[in-house]
């Protein structure tokens, strides 16, 4: 025989995230690094070079040594 809940203790679960949510900035960073592994598989050479992995991950040149984001990127914040 099941007990019935109170309205109280329903309603106490209603925070749990919907199941279709997707965090968009994790999808992102999946699929970043899928291209890397995929050029990675591919190349001939032992590593791929800093400047083979910003064309796989289309960043643009900032000319400050690096840092620069991808352009389609999700912004954070």
């Amino acid at each position: 025989m099941r007990a019935r809940r109170s309205e109280e203790e329903v309603l106490s679960v209603a925070g749990h995230r919907h199941p279709t949510a997707w965090d968009h900035v994790a999808l992102v960073e999946i699929d970043l690094t899928g291209e890397l592994m995929i050029a990675a598989a591919t190349a001939s050479e032992d590593r791929l070079s800093p400047d083979r992995i910003d064309e796989v991950l289309d960043v643009e040149a900032d000319g400050g040594g690096g840092g620069g984001e991808p352009s389609g990127a999700v912004g954070r914040g």
